[in-house]
């Protein structure tokens, strides 16, 4: 009972801007770190940005600049601001979560969300 949804994925044109958020749902008592990978057609799934349970930030060099995480530990919420968009962003974007406590003693290493699609064109 316990999912990632993700959400603000959908059409743009390059140069255009695009939030996208997950949110984490269920009996979660902690999370660790939140991150968004994309995997384009053809191509493995990457990592696109990552942050900690105390706020430290990892980018994929092809994004620094251009996109911001975020998150709000109060719901489970990861937002990405994705600005400068490029055709080569396109790709379906992932939330994932890692460490997910759920119970005293339980936890998940890793959950995923079920994706949504960016497109850039124009």
């Amino acid at each position: 009972q316990v999912q990632l949804v993700e959400s603000g994925g959908g059409l743009v044109q390059p140069g255009g801007s695009l939030r996208l958020s997950c949110a984490a749902s269920g009996s979660i008592i902690s999370i660790n770190a939140m991150g968004w990978y994309r995997q384009a057609p053809g191509k493995e799934r990457e990592l696109v940005a990552r942050i900690g349970s105390g706020g430290s930030t990892n980018y994929a060099d092809s994004v620094k600049g251009r996109f911001t995480i975020s998150r709000d530990n109060a719901p489970n919420t990861v937002h990405l601001q994705m600005n400068s968009l490029k055709p080569e962003d396109t790709a379906v974007y992932y939330c994932n979560a890692e460490g997910v406590r759920y119970s005293p003693f339980s936890t998940f290493p890793g959950l995923w969300g079920q994706g949504t699609l960016v497109t850039v064109s124009s």
